[in-house]
């Protein structure tokens, strides 16, 4: 639970309030962008949320932040309760943001998909008694797809509950030792209908990305959207292996995607030739760093 008596100086005066613990994940700034900015070193508030939809978003950002670091002088349970019930939170069709970002993966974000042959979870959230109902209800969980070795979270009280299949490549499987699924190699593959695997080492040695039905691309911490510069992003630091990771981008480029939803990171829906156009400036840029 926040701590008011530790709430940074860069919040603007009001309800909502960001203190010290603070890791500036950005959940909140992807879910109430309105009153969420990144300022220093932290995500402060710098626009108190006014009309209803403002509110309801900053209660979601409140819900999803893993620490617990955003805070209420005042709370509003009603709203509070309406905003939790709207996690899983609709993307687009059938695809879901999880919420309840997880402080093990240092607030990745985690997702969802409604699936006929079996629902799929994409990296983990914290796993709470709201999520594991909304999942009962939807129909349960068949796959959990893990990106890469930092974001498994609490995948694996999610595969006991559910009785999910893990999939994690075997240079990242160190994270997740008992996965029933194990990824060798780095080629792309197709796994059941809709879904393509696609190794991209670089980020870490284990790093994938799932693509499903041709336009979403669920990326983990190797591909997000830079909403400051309008621009795809990759890792710069903290990366296993940068050539290779130069590689992988360039390997996205045979495949056909619409969305990118980052672990880290903004996600954005472009038509498919902006997105390609887009991969492309960011392949020219990484191309240009390395050179220089």
């Amino acid at each position: 639970m926040a701590d008011p008596h530790k709430r940074l100086d860069a919040n603007r005066s009001g309800n909502f309030f960001v203190d010290t613990s603070c890791i500036n994940c950005d959940a909140c700034r992807q879910l109430a962008p309105a009153s969420f900015e990144e300022v220093g070193e932290y995500s402060a508030v710098v626009h108190q949320p006014v009309s209803a939809q403002e509110i309801r978003e900053a209660y979601r950002a409140l819900l999803a932040c893993p620490t617990g670091s955003i805070g209420t002088e005042h709370s509003d349970n009603s709203v509070m309760q309406a905003a939790k019930a709207d996690f899983p939170l609709p993307v687009e069709g059938r695809v879901y943001y999880c919420g309840f970002n997880s402080e093990k993966s240092f607030g990745a974000n985690s997702f969802f998909i409604q699936h006929p042959d079996g629902n799929w979870l994409i990296d983990s959230p914290r796993y709470v008694k709201q999520l594991v109902e909304a999942f009962d209800r939807m129909g349960g969980i068949a796959h959990i797809f893990l990106t890469h070795e930092d974001d498994v979270a609490e995948a694996g009280r999610y595969a006991e509950r559910f009785g999910a299949k893990r999939i994690i490549h075997r240079a990242d499987a160190h994270a997740m030792p008992d996965a029933e699924v194990i990824i060798d190699g780095w080629d792309s593959r197709s796994y059941g209908e809709m879904f393509h695997i696609i190794p991209v080492p670089g980020h870490t040695a284990g790093s994938l990305c799932l693509l499903y039905r041709d336009r979403f691309l669920f990326t983990g911490d190797h591909l997000w959207w830079e909403p400051e510069t309008n621009e795809l992003a990759s890792p710069r630091q903290l990366v296993w292996d940068a050539d290779a990771l130069h590689h992988s981008i360039a390997r996205l480029a045979s495949h056909p995607f619409e969305w990118v939803l980052a672990g880290h990171g903004g996600r954005i829906h472009l038509p498919q030739a902006h997105m390609h156009g887009a991969l492309q400036e960011l392949m020219r840029r990484r191309g240009g760093d390395r050179q220089s």
